[in-house]
């Protein structure tokens, strides 16, 4: 499919997405069937389309930037993100800021657990949340902090009772968790990753990634955290070689930095 690689060069000039490092199948799939869906025969006259209209680009933006998310995803992994990991980093932080990055936030709800998790469980803990996604459309929502009873599914209701406002059929997230939250575009392939992390949250992206993209990612990754400091995966993006990243096997999908 020539067009389709004229089609990621031309979108790479004009956005900076370089969709050469994702998965080429999945993504190819899923754009053209977009691209079918609106009504083009080939990608010339969709790239064409999408520098002519707004709300074209935008949906293709959306759509490349796969926005599924819920409150506490995976609850046992979020057990020993508070059992395990939280105190071992408040100790090692020694009453310092804790610095966390919620990388790939999408619609918000990760950070948003991140900051319950802290408010219910360690509230004289002095933390800032970095929340960072290439999509602004989903950063807009995160930002509002609006939700629908399936992004909470997951969560107690205790929780959900103590920190949310049920009006105009949605939840309303309590003013209190957003304090600790800095919302901000990022794309974990070419922006500056932040730098001195205690926790990098990174879950459910790097499947769409390339294997050198993901070398490249899990690398940024490591040089970002303090020594000693967290990186936190999804339930489908084990690193079979941490070591080459400098990380340990702390527990069941989260990692260790270690010096090198």
């Amino acid at each position: 499919m020539p067009d389709y690689y004229s089609f990621i060069e031309k979108v790479h000039r004009y956005l900076g997405i370089d969709l050469s490092l994702y998965k080429e199948a999945q993504m190819r799939r899923r754009l053209t069937s977009l691209r079918n869906k609106r009504g083009f025969r080939d990608f010339d006259s969709y790239f064409t389309a999408l520098r002519e209209d707004d709300a074209l680009l935008e949906e293709f933006i959306d759509r490349i930037t796969i926005n599924v998310s819920e409150f506490y995803r995976n609850p046992k992994r979020w057990d020993v993100l508070r059992e395990k990991v939280f105190p071992k980093l408040i100790e090692q932080s020694r009453g310092r800021q804790l610095k966390i990055w919620s990388a790939a936030c999408s619609t918000g709800e990760e950070p948003y657990s991140l900051s319950i998790m802290l408010h219910e469980h360690f509230p004289n803990v002095d933390a800032a949340i970095l929340a960072t996604d290439i999509d602004e459309k989903a950063l807009k929502k995160a930002e509002k902090g609006v939700y629908h009873e399936q992004a909470l599914k997951d969560l107690p209701n205790q929780k959900k009772t103590k920190y949310f406002t049920y009006k105009n059929d949605a939840y309303h997230i309590d003013s209190r968790l957003k304090k600790i939250i800095t919302f901000k575009k990022h794309d974990l392939l070419k922006d500056p990753y932040p730098r001195n992390l205690d926790l990098i949250v990174c879950r459910n992206v790097l499947i769409y990634f390339t294997d050198d993209a993901k070398e490249t990612i899990y690398q940024k990754l490591s040089d970002a955290l303090v020594e000693n400091g967290i990186l936190f995966v999804g339930s489908t993006e084990q690193i079979f070689n941490p070591a080459k990243y400098h990380l340990t096997l702390f527990d069941t999908f989260f990692y260790e930095k270690k010096s090198k």
